[in-house]
């Protein structure tokens, strides 16, 4: 096997249990989130985006008051069945970066 099929995340994922507001264009869901890394997170129970597509996210990490907002690139999706994909972020701010590095400090990652 290539190198290409080596992992690609950045950091260890975390479990983690939050809503995820998910917005393309003019589209807006709810989502599960199921991990979470400093490069991305797992969306569950989700019918899956084709891999390629940007999404607007934002959610409140928990113990923070304030919401994080973020693209991120559907890098990953499982069989329908599955219900479940992986989104890489794109580009965070400072801000949003600071306090995904925060939560997961706190969590001992």
């Amino acid at each position: 096997m290539s190198g290409a099929t080596e992992e690609r995340r950045e950091g260890p994922r975390i479990p983690i249990e939050m809503w995820v507001e998910e917005t393309t264009g003019s589209e807006r869901y709810f989502r599960r989130a199921g991990n979470l890394s400093r490069g991305g997170l797992r969306l569950e129970h989700t019918i899956p985006l084709p891999v390629g597509t940007i999404v607007n996210l934002t959610f409140t990490l928990p113990g923070d008051k304030s919401p994080v907002d973020v693209s991120g690139e559907i890098v990953s999706a499982a069989a329908p069945e599955d219900l479940r994909m992986g989104v890489k972020f794109v580009d965070p701010t400072p801000d949003a970066r600071a306090k995904i590095d925060a939560f997961l400090a706190r969590a001992g990652v």
